[in-house]
């Protein structure tokens, strides 16, 4: 299957790397199967999640690792059901991230942590998990 995304050209997806998020991300309940990719500009920490549904449908993700960032999340058996997930090894957590541009013309990257996104890995199903309130303490230096 190929996709014409308008930001990053033609993009190739094979069957079997389809992810569907039977619940969409919020905002965009209709998109439902993406495909994630890896743009050869952007650092290899960073990961395109390119909507199927709607070819202007993009978001850079990350593993929250990476941003120095980690989660102990603990899903409902809904959602445990919704990803068909029997092994939590197989869940992989990335939150999406962008640049937000300011007026002096910096720009400074921003992730959303309150809603990170769980994948199975295996059944390539995923779910964008909201937290109502987000516990976290900033560390000291």
């Amino acid at each position: 299957m190929k996709i014409d995304s308008p930001r990053f050209g033609t993009l190739t997806v094979e069957t079997g790397k389809i992810i569907e998020f039977p619940e969409g991300l919020a905002g965009f309940e209709t998109c439902r199967r993406y495909s994630l990719f890896h743009h050869d500009n952007i650092s290899p920490k960073f990961f395109i999640l390119q909507s199927l549904d709607n070819p202007d449908l993009a978001f850079h993700v990350v593993d929250p690792s990476q941003l120095g960032f980690s989660y102990e999340i603990a899903l409902s058996d809904a959602e445990s059901d919704l990803l068909k997930l029997a092994n939590p090894q197989d869940a992989a957590v990335v939150v999406i991230v962008w640049k937000d541009t300011a007026e002096d013309g910096s720009a400074p990257l921003r992730a959303n942590l309150n809603a990170p996104l769980i994948i199975n890995t295996v059944e390539r199903r995923g779910l964008q998990h909201i937290f109502a309130q987000l516990n976290y303490a900033v560390a000291d230096s």
